[in-house]
């Protein structure tokens, strides 16, 4: 799938003129799905990618699929199919050409649990996973986070409003601590050393940091825990299968 120049792509052309803002100089790689998610194919018509060196280096990718990209096809007069495309931030070696695929796997999972179920994926929440966020690689990471895309602002589109949904991987540690305060805060509290909330499978917690735990701790006193409003229980991690739902 390429842009169109007519109204026929006009879901399409807004999210890519966004992402063109922020890369002028850059063409992405484009990963398309050969089949309609209703005749068993992914449900994110593509995913595109770019290289970004700063502040560290990471592929930036973006999800097309959980808005309307062609037509006005959703009920909702405001926002644009479910109101949200899925990014995802991983650090990667400069002189790699694509993200690994199991970061593709993983966004059409989550956005098979939105289409699937209908439930979208805010800013705050989270969700375990049964398993590494990456299947056959050695990372610590066992949860995900969303967090609003700090580089990409929602945008209005002729088919309605587009927000952008950034995953953010995380240690079991770190996600016990937003379930005794607030995934955001702990997220606020893990940015000055996880800048953009890049992904990196290498990482240990953060939590092992005085001044991250001490502003955790800081936060859980002054505010209380969140647990009451946790929901859901976790699924296993499956290359096919559908993550869990999301929790605050």
């Amino acid at each position: 799938m390429t842009e169109g120049d007519d109204a026929a792509t006009a879901g399409w052309d807004a999210i890519r003129a966004a992402c063109t803002h922020l890369y002028p100089q850059q063409e992405p790689r484009h990963y398309g799905s050969s089949l309609p998610f209703g005749f068993d194919g992914n449900p994110l018509d593509g995913i595109s990618a770019w290289k970004r060196a700063e502040p560290i280096p990471h592929r930036h990718c973006v999800g097309f699929g959980l808005t309307d990209l062609y037509s006005k096809d959703s009920e909702d007069e405001e926002a644009s199919g479910h109101g949200f495309e899925l990014t995802f931030r991983l650090r990667c070696d400069p002189a790699d050409e694509d993200p690994p695929g199991w970061a593709i796997s993983l966004m059409q999972n989550l956005a098979r649990y939105v289409v699937t179920l209908g439930n979208a994926l805010r800013d705050g929440e989270w969700m375990a996973r049964n398993g590494s966020i990456a299947l056959d690689t050695d990372t610590q990471l066992r949860g995900l986070a969303f967090v609003a895309d700090p580089k990409l602002p929602p945008i209005a589109t002729p088919n309605g409003s587009v927000a952008f949904v950034q995953i953010v991987g995380l240690i079991l540690e770190e996600m016990e601590a937003g379930k005794h305060w607030q995934t955001r805060g702990v997220l606020a509290a893990l940015l000055p050393h996880l800048p953009l909330w890049i992904t990196d499978l290498a990482r240990a917690s953060l939590l092992d940091r005085p001044d991250v735990r001490d502003a955790v701790e800081t936060g859980r006193d002054r505010d209380g825990s969140s647990m009451g409003m946790l929901f859901v229980p976790t699924v296993a991690c499956s290359q096919q299968g559908d993550p869990s739902a999301p929790r605050h």
